[in-house]
């Protein structure tokens, strides 16, 4: 049975805690769940009509709905409560008796409230007519420390729905899937000509990319920059507050003087746009601002705090402050091969498109040599369909470029792979060189876009000597294949033995190592550089050619 749970929905008489709890209730009922909504005005009614208003008789109210709103969660229901509930210290009593409880505070100002008010109630409160009436002449208490802050007043209610549904997720209390914040059409022009307005933010390429992979569900269930509790779990136990696997922070890191800007600007607003060369590329609902750990990160997530590390370099090179908050893509960075860039719902159109049921996903940030193809055509033994998924983000200066990589892919996938059997797509992610981590995290990543297995070398996402051999291995004996949401294959070093005269791996080759051709992406670089042919037990003609062809160009 599933684990019931509360969600506490405060906040001013008609801010919309009722509108958001029927939705939340329609989408809680199409994932499964049984729910049951306790509306305060219902309650009271039913429960408490014989309850005033003093301080005394409220707080009896908020003690009777959380309690009936336990039992419904103790049976493995969800009980969604919409009520006022302005005390603060009642409501923390009532969070802290219920094991799974989710404080929704619904914000929205009394000048709001009052113009929308059609029974004018607002406007007999602010004359005196009605007494003890909340946030006029009754106090209401905000919460201190909600999960999740709605505004009413600048959100929509899909948005502040679209807030409530990943927090639940992230904690771990729902399971909802891949969801899309790429808007479209008329909402994409609406949402640009909005951005025009909003307080601003210059992100370089990499946040770009973050904030597309938020938006496309790339980083399911993250649907926005970290906060800090996600940021801390993801360093203390490789997981999110809610026990979803996560091992590299996805923040929206700022410096202190901009931090201090992006504050003073949204006031009066919840929201900034994020521009990168000028052009608006996503807009985010700001929850929080806090600073980072640099050293921390560095070590828990790279393994070290070696500044030669590309990882740990960037990192310190970043501003230390974070903004977190919930995320909507305006534009999608291009590989410049647009036909390649498919969102992960598109990815899983797709396969349902091809009749794939399983689909191993392939992570290169190089072009696909033998020991890449060797290894894709094991798992393709077991699996349906490969998706050969290059990272076209940023990485290291001495990488072989994107549009030189993808040209190889094409190549490969066109010479050597049944048709039906391959999809190529791109992963607009850069590239973190954190090892063991950002196997887990390339996993999660391939999961959303569809993938039922993924494979993982022994030195996956590596960089120089600071991972041992196969610590990308075994990070995932820390995960289970149910907690991942795809099934991880740990894969050998591969390579082509002339004793064996074919391709084998260490599992399956006796012959000692000189009888190997083994060339790392370092030696692949320096022959190129060097005008000297890759040897074809290494490399197929056709992604040698092109990669002499480009190395004027590309190979410094």
């Amino acid at each position: 049975m599933s684990q019931g749970f509360v969600v506490w929905l405060t906040g001013l008489s008609g801010a919309g805690k009722s509108t958001l709890a029927q939705r939340l209730r329609q989408e809680l009922l199409a994932a499964g769940r049984n729910v049951e909504i306790l509306d305060g005005d219902e309650v009271r009614k039913n429960l408490s009509a014989g309850l005033g208003f003093s301080k005394e008789d409220r707080d009896t109210n908020v003690r009777r709905l959380g309690y009936v709103a336990g039992l419904i969660a103790r049976s493995g229901g969800v009980a969604i409560v919409a009520a006022i509930s302005p005390y603060r210290a009642v409501r923390d009593e009532v969070r802290g008796s219920i094991p799974r409880f989710v404080e929704v505070y619904v914000r929205c100002s009394v000048d709001e409230l009052s113009r929308r008010d059609v029974k004018g109630l607002y406007a007999k409160a602010l004359a005196g007519e009605i007494p003890q009436f909340t946030g006029v002449s009754d106090p209401y208490e905000e919460p201190l420390h909600p999960h999740v802050t709605v505004d009413s007043e600048r959100q929509t209610v899909e948005q502040s729905l679209a807030s409530v549904l990943h927090a639940l997720e992230r904690l771990g209390l729902v399971s909802l899937g891949v969801r899309e914040r790429l808007p479209r059409g008329d909402e994409l022009e609406a949402l640009r000509a909005e951005a025009a307005h909003l307080p601003q933010l210059e992100v370089a390429a990499g946040a770009w990319a973050d904030a597309y992979m938020l938006g496309a569900g790339a980083l399911s269930p993250l649907n926005g920059f970290m906060d800090a509790r996600d940021y801390a779990a993801v360093l203390d136990s490789g997981r999110l507050p809610g026990g979803h696997a996560f091992t590299i922070p996805v923040v929206l890191r700022v410096d202190e003087a901009e931090a201090r800007r992006v504050r003073s600007a949204i006031n009066g607003t919840t929201r900034i746009a994020l521009r990168h060369q000028g052009e608006p590329v996503a807009v985010v609902d700001v929850a929080e601002f806090f600073e980072t750990d640099p050293p921390r990160e560095a070590r828990g997530v790279y393994g070290t705090d070696d500044p030669a590390h590309p990882g740990v370099r960037r990192l310190h090179g970043e501003g230390r402050h974070a903004i977190a908050g919930s995320v909507i893509a305006l534009a999608q960075p291009s590989s410049g091969f647009p036909e390649h860039d498919l969102t992960p719902l598109e990815v899983r159109a797709r396969m349902a498109d091809l009749g794939w049921r399983t689909m191993v996903g392939f992570q290169t940030r190089n072009p696909v040599h033998r020991a890449h193809e060797y290894l894709q055509k094991v798992a393709l033994e077991v699996v349906d369909g490969l998706l050969l998924h290059p990272l076209v983000g940023e990485t290291k200066s001495d990488d072989i470029p994107a549009d030189v990589r993808m040209a190889c892919y094409r190549e490969m996938l066109e010479q050597y792979f049944p048709e039906e059997r391959t999809l190529l797509a791109t992963n607009p992610a850069w590239m973190r060189y954190a090892g063991p981590k950002e196997a887990v995290f390339h996993a999660i990543v391939r999961r959303n876009y569809g993938c039922t297995h993924f494979i993982v070398g022994r030195d996956h996402a590596g960089v120089g000597t600071y991972y041992d051999t196969y610590a990308a291995h075994r990070i995932f004996d820390e995960y289970s294949v149910s907690e991942l949401g795809i099934e991880i294959l740990r894969m050998e070093h591969a390579f082509y033995c002339r004793e064996c005269d074919g391709m084998a791996s260490t599992r399956t080759c006796p012959h000692p190592a000189d009888s190997r051709a083994n060339l790392s992406g370092t030696r692949v670089r320096e022959l190129l550089a060097e005008g000297k042919p890759l040897p074809p037990e290494f490399s197929r003609p056709e992604v040698a050619r092109l990669l002499a062809s480009a190395n004027g160009a590309h190979v410094r």
